[in-house]
């Protein structure tokens, strides 16, 4: 595929912190894109800068060296779903409107869809803490998809939830990013939501990150894919073998 067709492209992306007593060498030589539609995972252990590769995407970090391609906007979803508690919810997700000063009625039509479509239109007059904790993920979302972001960036968009309403809310989100067209670069520790969820999967090394390995996740499934669905797929359980065995292993 041409490079103009990938919404994110890293070449040779590193990133060195200098602190006071050291230098601490983050990421090394990191290649890595997102095409339009995909939903790309990224694993590796803790530590290794998966994050680091988010806040480098986002803007928030610059690179040391190398070279980043973006070919669209940018949406970040963070680990925790930073609602205002004294904001209700549709006032939370008129938020980021608000700050582009890009609040108009074609964009509030657009959130009027989306929270109809999503389960949500019923509870926007509800404060945060008001809703269960997969509600509030789907709100955090669509404030994110208020923006009318090309790729999302998902920070462990899961990780505050129970086992049980995390299977449930990875498989809304799914829906919603799927429904909505979006690409996603997906940073979790879990392998099996990671495989049920991702188009491709990147494994990082231990820090200084390289990758690892790179999969394309094809899986044999009766009907419709959804992460619940996947898990039930006869290469599901190679993948997390093979995966599991890249991160075990030292570098």
């Amino acid at each position: 595929m041409d490079e103009n067709t990938h919404i994110i492209e890293l070449k040779d992306i590193d990133k060195v912190f200098f602190q006071k007593q050291h230098v601490l060498h983050v990421l090394d030589k990191i290649n890595l894109s997102v095409d339009a539609g995909q939903i790309v995972g990224l694993l590796g252990p803790s530590g290794s800068g998966k994050s680091t590769i988010l806040n480098i995407i986002s803007g928030l970090l610059a690179p040391s060296s190398g070279k980043m391609i973006k070919n669209g906007r940018i949406g970040y979803m963070f680990q925790q779903d930073h609602l205002l508690a004294w904001r209700n919810i549709y006032d939370n997700i008129l938020l980021g409107l608000e700050i582009q000063h890009s609040l108009n009625k074609e964009n509030t039509d657009r959130i009027d869809e989306l929270l109809k479509k999503y389960d949500l239109w019923h509870f926007r007059k509800n404060y945060p803490h008001e809703l269960s904790g997969g509600m509030r993920q789907r709100a955090a979302l669509i404030r994110t998809l208020a923006t009318d972001p090309d790729v999302l960036l998902l920070d462990e968009p899961f990780s505050a939830l129970d086992f049980q309403t995390r299977l449930s809310v990875s498989s809304d989100i799914y829906r919603i990013i799927k429904n909505e067209k979006k690409a996603a670069l997906l940073v979790t520790h879990d392998i099996s939501e990671a495989i049920s969820m991702s188009d491709v999967i990147y494994v990082l090394s231990s820090r200084p990150a390289k990758v690892k390995a790179v999969h394309d996740i094809a899986l044999t499934l009766n009907g419709e894919r959804t992460p619940l669905t996947a898990r039930k797929a006869a290469e599901f359980q190679d993948y997390f073998d093979c995966i599991w065995k890249e991160l075990s292993d030292d570098d």
